[in-house]
């Protein structure tokens, strides 16, 4: 009887087992054509922007890297960035224009020329001119402790 018991007792954890693997092997992963949420968060905590605002400036951003960098340098930063489809897609589409970057402090010399390039479309989804550069260097920092100080490099470099 106590044989029986075990043997039971057995069977029960066993399938418990097969259905819990079943279970968590079944489960969706995180959809990488998302923003990812923590540099949105960080974004939209260190800056006191939405959500939204957030994840447009950034794709923002990561449009004007996207087009300075070669192909292959690029794909090392999106690596570093769950989600890097989804920023670019969130980017506004109307800029307004090119900025010769005067009247946006805050930008450092270098960097006003790219950066500063981002006025309109920064200015699209309710930010101030000013936000480019506060967003760069989260991003840089983001972009450091994801991928490493290489990724962090290529980035700030294409700011420039």
């Amino acid at each position: 009887m106590k044989c029986a018991n075990t043997l039971v007792t057995l069977i029960r954890a066993t399938f418990c087992t097969v259905i819990l693997v079943g279970v968590v092997g079944a489960q969706v992963p995180a959809n990488p054509k998302n923003p990812d949420p923590e540099l949105v968060g960080q974004l939209s905590n260190q800056l006191n922007v939405t959500p939204t605002q957030a994840t447009s400036g950034a794709g923002a951003i990561f449009g004007l890297v996207k087009s300075r960098l070669s192909a292959g340098d690029f794909s090392k930063v999106a690596a570093a960035v769950p989600g890097m489809d989804g920023f670019l897609k969130a980017a506004p589409t109307s800029g307004g224009g090119p900025s010769t970057g005067a009247g946006l402090p805050g930008l450092p010399g270098g960097a006003a020329g790219g950066l500063a390039s981002l006025a309109g479309s920064f200015q699209s989804i309710g930010l101030s001119p000013s936000m480019v550069g506060k967003f760069a260097p989260i991003i840089e920092n983001y972009l450091g402790s994801k991928g490493g100080s290489g990724v962090a490099s290529l980035f700030g470099g294409a700011l420039k």
